[in-house]
């Protein structure tokens, strides 16, 4: 009815498994609304990259587009809790920051619990980022906005404190940031060291 009514246009998942989206598929052809099922919201970013196995050919075999959250993993890949590479007009953290004042909130992002893989894969990003001339951000956002799960019907959700952050979180939507297949060959080259480190002990 609510379909009907207009007040439903298009289902969401959020959180969801590969079994999660295939129950809901089946769910939905059952009652013959297949069409609605449009999107998932699952955390996707250069440290957390489960999506890309079973979870993205289930989605792009369904035409189902991924909203990924944390695509900065909480604050951690935008370069300003890094201690080596702070280059490229990176904003820095400040008492304001989330890590700063939630001294315990997502451990497996946040610099002072996260594992030693996790940070230093961050610290090779912000690396590669400032070699291509982006910020560790426009570096991760842009990554996120490359995958073809993305691209064909997703989109990117970003956050910011400051108007600051805001800018930077948008500038590869606004300048349309490409990266080149050197840039992502370097991006793998991180990830195959130890795939998903902020999903590991």
């Amino acid at each position: 009815d609510m379909i009907d009514e207009g007040k439903i246009r298009y289902i969401g998942l959020s959180n969801e498994s590969t079994f999660g989206v295939c129950q809901w598929i089946n769910a939905c052809e059952q009652l013959g609304i297949r069409d609605k099922l449009a999107t998932i919201q699952n955390s996707y970013n250069l440290l957390d990259r489960r999506f890309d196995s079973e979870l993205a050919e289930a989605c792009h075999h369904y035409d189902i587009g991924l909203l990924p959250w944390s695509v900065l993993a909480g604050g951690l890949l935008s370069g300003k809790y890094n201690k080596r590479h702070n280059g490229n007009n990176i904003i820095t953290s400040t008492s304001n920051s989330r890590f700063v004042r939630f001294g315990e909130y997502m451990k497996r992002w946040h610099p002072n619990f996260a594992s030693k893989t996790t940070l230093d894969a961050t610290e090779e990003y912000a690396k590669i980022a400032s070699d291509a001339g982006l910020t560790p951000s426009e570096l991760a956002i842009g990554f996120v906005r490359s995958r073809e799960f993305v691209k064909k019907n997703g989109s990117v959700i970003v956050g910011a404190t400051t108007m600051d952050q805001l800018k930077e979180n948008l500038a590869p939507f606004v300048n349309d940031v490409a990266l080149d297949e050197e840039v992502l060959a370097r991006i793998n080259e991180v990830h195959l060291k130890c795939k998903d480190p902020c999903c590991c002990l």
